[in-house]
């Protein structure tokens, strides 16, 4: 073959490639997460619904929330899913983020050893038992990590007019299951999301202690990232997996996925 052929070919081939459509796969958002949803397994179970819907895929980096927000405010992704409704408002108003949605809740609890040294198993005051927890200066693990979690243990520390600090309280800095791992090694009390406790595999000796008081409540929110500020946000399709989240479609979906029967996340979009 000679040389004009082959250029003509080469030229030809090259035309084709520009023309052809892309791909189902080269259309994705990068949503920013909290790790409860993530090692709960809820994405797992949710975002290839989504594709299959959408044709969108979505590409996450679980980390703690404040971490997550960081992120969205740097522009480094198009969509932010957390739970710190007051930082997450907060941030809505300074112009970070639009269309922020209410999608889900689910309740925090404390898990802590069978021995229950600090005496607080069945207790439904959350406050009282944290406490007891100090008193005792029974071991008790953090995050210590920014995240959403940690900030709801720091309230609660909070009203419970301590803080905590010496030997027997361990920060991480880590996320929710390597928090309960350390929990689950040092027979340590910690506050956790019931949904990552109920995907959680190691809990050697612990068992959940306290639980049921409004406090625990924990809600989980969606927004865009502000376009405005960072015009690379791909606003369309995130607002298509926003807006999915919140349909009952979607609400119908997050209400289906279980463990073991049990219900990890419960649907709260307005309508």
């Amino acid at each position: 073959m000679d040389l004009k052929k082959c250029t003509a070919i080469a030229v030809l081939g090259a035309a084709l490639v520009a023309s052809a459509p892309a791909r189902s796969d080269d259309r994705y958002i990068v949503v920013s997460s909290t790790t409860s949803t993530e090692n709960s397994g809820l994405f797992k179970y949710l975002l290839p619904i989504f594709k299959s819907k959408s044709g969108v895929a979505v590409r996450v980096v679980a980390q703690g929330t404040g971490q997550a927000l960081d992120m969205g405010k740097r522009g480094d992704c198009d969509v932010v899913f957390v739970h710190n409704k007051n930082a997450e408002l907060k941030l809505v108003k300074e112009g970070w983020f639009v269309d922020r949605h209410d999608v889900m809740y689910n309740d925090f609890v404390i898990v802590g050893p069978k021995s229950d040294p600090a005496k607080v198993a069945g207790m439904k005051d959350v406050v009282a038992a944290m406490k007891k927890i100090a008193a005792a200066k029974a071991p008790f693990a953090s995050r210590g990590d920014k995240s959403g979690t940690h900030s709801a243990e720091l309230r609660l520390w909070k009203a419970a007019d301590i803080k905590p600090a010496g030997g027997w309280y361990r920060e991480t800095g880590s996320g929710m299951g390597a928090t309960l791992n350390t929990a689950a090694g040092m027979n340590a009390y910690a506050l956790t999301d019931r949904g990552t406790w109920l995907s959680f595999k190691n809990r050697q000796d612990l068992t959940i202690v306290v639980e049921g008081d409004k406090r625990l409540f924990n809600q989980y929110g969606v927004m865009l990232v502000n376009p405005a500020k960072h015009p690379n946000v791909k606003k369309a399709d995130g607002m298509a997996f926003i807006n999915w989240l919140v349909s009952a479609e979607g609400q119908k979906t997050i209400a289906g996925y279980k463990i073991d029967g049990e219900q990890l996340f419960f649907p709260n979009a307005a309508k």
